[in-house]
């Protein structure tokens, strides 16, 4: 049974599943489809082309499937997608797809925190915690399990690759590598994220090898072309390594740099 408040407006042609809760002044529009166990928050908009999954929370006057604020799009019908038990606060803004993927995408047991944005035909993983403010652009790809700290801005076409960390107030304009901490002006890198790495369980043997392939791509006296030959040369046996090198070797926008000089 599901409990919607006689203020809410919810549309004739709606797909709801069961237990969902609206609350007060809420807007359900007609292309919206809501899984199971779902709560909608107060002042909340589910825009036509709003799929959401089960057990999915939606904190008040949160933003879903508007628009793209994209001068190309014409109108045409999208998506976007937020996965199963996925946690959106206050004032998030979310934005269908464009003509150019048809969707944009969240995954299962993601938390998106207060005033958090996420653009047109982005593609965030599952178990992604995106805090307070960050801004992602239009075409940008979080893989799984990333954490990306308050106030930071992901430039369009970016990719952050699984099981990164980022800093707050930081800014991605390249993609940041799998496995690893990013920080500083201009972002850096930082390290592996071994406190993430250990805590999900990941081998000592795997972390050595990663250790390893990071300190070739990112020792100063290699070019990132000479670095990746040495790591395929000793380590493309390791599944985790392979990641990497084909997370390089598929960047559009090129990596972040090397640790500042004087930093190591």
């Amino acid at each position: 049974m599901n409990n919607i408040h006689p203020t809410a407006i919810v549309g004739s042609k709606a797909k709801l599943g069961d237990n969902i809760t609206v609350g007060p002044y809420a807007i359900i529009q007609d292309d919206v489809e809501v899984g199971n166990d779902c709560q909608v928050g107060p002042h909340t908009v589910l825009y036509n082309g709003a799929r959401i999954g089960d057990r999915v929370k939606i904190k008040q006057a949160a933003s879903i499937a508007h628009v793209p604020q994209d001068l190309k799009f014409s109108q045409e019908p999208s998506l976007f997608i937020i996965g199963d038990d996925t946690v959106i606060h206050e004032f998030v803004t979310l934005h269908r797809g464009t003509k150019e993927t048809g969707k944009s995408e969240i995954g299962k047991k993601c938390l998106l925190m207060a005033y958090a944005h996420v653009a047109h035909d982005c593609k965030v993983g599952d178990n992604v915690i995106i805090a307070n403010g960050v801004q992602l652009a239009g075409h940008v790809t979080i893989e799984n399990f990333v954490i990306i700290g308050g106030m930071t801005p992901v430039h369009q076409f970016c990719k952050v690759g699984q099981h990164c960390m980022i800093g707050g107030a930081f800014r991605i304009v390249q993609d940041v590598p799998p496995y690893i901490l990013a920080g500083e002006l201009p972002l850096r890198f930082a390290g592996l994220n071994l406190i993430g790495l250990r805590r999900r369980g990941f081998a000592a043997n795997d972390i050595e090898a990663l250790k390893k392939a990071y300190n070739y791509i990112y020792d100063h006296s290699m070019n990132v072309t000479q670095a990746l030959k040495k790591v395929e040369e000793e380590l493309s046996d390791n599944k985790l390594v392979q990641n990497v090198i084909e997370f390089i070797r598929t960047s559009k926008r090129g990596i972040i740099g090397k640790k500042w000089s004087g930093s190591s």
